[in-house]
């Protein structure tokens, strides 16, 4: 990053709207949408995808940042979890602001989304294999066989079933969804997120 770009993010005007979608963020951090197993959708991820499209791929990675730490404040998971979601939050929104960056154009954000969709599900995969699924049979004196239980769905009996037939499908839906919407309004709120209104 460039003396520019370091000095642009860090103005007033910059750390305003960082601040804003870090708040959009954490609001829509708290609404969400149960999918399948324990896994639930939220939106979390529009306004860092929006920062680091409109600022770049550090101000995304700051917003994502500073979302997961106000998590904190209600994590049932002793912060694993907001650890788990700001790494695979970075996975999506580090490729896909890179690349639209290079570019600036909707042919760009696409494609940017789709490589930080597909490095989100590989990362989701191992995240949970290695962090979160230790930790809950950790945190819950659980074996594999409760956690598929816990699961309760129909046919997953191991541990690379459920990650490969529940939680990488589920970022992939998760990932498409978050793109779709921020493909939508992207576009037309750009001159506020470039503060030009």
């Amino acid at each position: 990053m460039t003396t520019t770009h370091k000095t642009k993010l860090l103005s007033t005007a910059s750390l305003t709207r960082i601040a804003i979608l870090a708040a959009m963020a954490s609001i829509l951090n708290l609404l969400s949408i149960p999918v399948v197993a324990f896994y639930k959708l939220d939106f979390s991820n529009i306004p860092v995808l929006l920062g680091g499209f409109s600022m770049g791929p550090l101000a995304g990675v700051i917003i994502l940042a500073i979302t997961n730490l106000i998590g904190l404040i209600h994590s049932s998971s002793m912060g694993v979890g907001k650890l788990a979601d700001f790494i695979m939050g970075a996975a999506l929104v580090i490729p896909a602001a890179v690349i639209y960056h290079r570019g600036k154009s909707r042919k760009s954000a696409l494609i940017g989304m789709a490589v930080g969709t597909l490095c989100m599900i590989v990362v989701s995969v191992f995240v949970n294999k290695y962090i979160m699924l230790p930790f809950y049979m950790g945190a819950f004196h659980m074996d594999m066989d409760g956690i598929l239980k816990y699961a309760n769905v129909a046919g997953i009996d191991s541990e690379w079933k459920l990650l490969l037939l529940i939680t990488a499908p589920f970022n992939l839906l998760k990932g498409v969804v978050l793109s779709v919407v921020t493909a939508l309004i992207y576009k037309p709120l750009s001159p506020i997120l470039h503060g030009k209104r």
